[in-house]
């Protein structure tokens, strides 16, 4: 069987480690053959780096470890080109109409990683049933990680100045992950795991004494009750992403190259 040809998009707390993982031979069936950033690399890389066109011409996959710009700038353009696309930035699919054309684009196929939480398999599985009467995501962070440049001196003084559990926002699915574009993907993946961005209630909690990132999904269905909570250490460079994601991005591409054992 022919070796799953990768290509890394964004060479930053996540890209690291995927990167690492796949020279060093972690991932059997798959191979690191292409790095693209907007930064010279030079030696810190073990592929080549080049730009996102000549990276489509030598991958069977791409895998976004940038941002949610790169899945609206080039999502359809990689998939037109019969590359299939692994999504680490979930938020973006809190855009309807981009969800579904790459949803709907062909020869490439879209992939999405589950990235911090679990259980979304079983929510699919459940929502296979019928729909689900009521979804719930709580998001506790540090303070400092959720800052955002939307947000006025009075919510910037409370959350310097925390000595308690403070709610930063309350929404759905829908919007609370445009507002913070790097700490809530674990929302935009329940709402696809629920196939609803309405369905689903998320609350954004800055706690001043958490050591660990915190998710909490409750779903309740005509044919079950769920609840999962997962606490993650944060990535020491990058606290706003959890340590975990990259190795779930991992977990994805072995699942792409067929590596014997995984859970489906």
């Amino acid at each position: 069987m022919s070796r799953l040809a990768v290509g890394l998009v964004g060479w930053g707390a996540i890209g690291r480690t995927v990167g690492t993982a796949l020279a060093a031979g972690r991932v059997p069936g798959a191979e690191l053959v292409r790095v693209v950033d907007n930064r010279p690399l030079g030696d810190a890389v073990a592929a080549p780096q080049t730009s996102v066109e000549e990276a489509l011409a030598h991958c069977d996959v791409l895998v976004e470890a940038a941002g949610a710009g790169f899945v609206r700038e080039w999502g359809e353009r990689v998939l037109c080109a019969g590359t299939d696309l692994l999504v680490a930035s979930t938020g973006a699919l809190t855009d309807d109409e981009l969800a579904k054309r790459l949803l709907a684009t062909t020869p490439g196929r879209v992939h999405f990683t589950g990235g911090a939480v679990g259980g979304l398999d079983l929510l699919q599985a459940a929502r296979s049933m019928g729909p689900l009467t009521e979804v719930s995501l709580t998001t506790t962070k540090l303070p400092g990680t959720l800052e955002q440049p939307w947000m006025d001196e009075g919510l910037l003084a409370r959350l310097r100045t925390a000595t308690a559990p403070v709610e930063v926002m309350a929404g759905t699915a829908r919007d609370v992950p445009a507002h913070f574009p790097r700490s809530t993907n674990v929302a935009a993946s329940v709402a696809l795991a629920v196939g609803d961005l309405d369905a689903v209630r998320v609350r954004v909690v800055a706690d001043p004494d958490a050591t660990r990132t915190r998710h909490v999904i409750e779903a309740h269905g005509p044919f079950g009750s769920y609840r999962f909570e997962v606490n993650h250490l944060p990535d020491p460079g990058n606290p706003a992403t959890s340590q975990v994601v990259p190795h779930a991005v991992l977990r994805g591409l072995a699942a792409l190259a067929h590596s014997p054992g995984r859970i489906l």
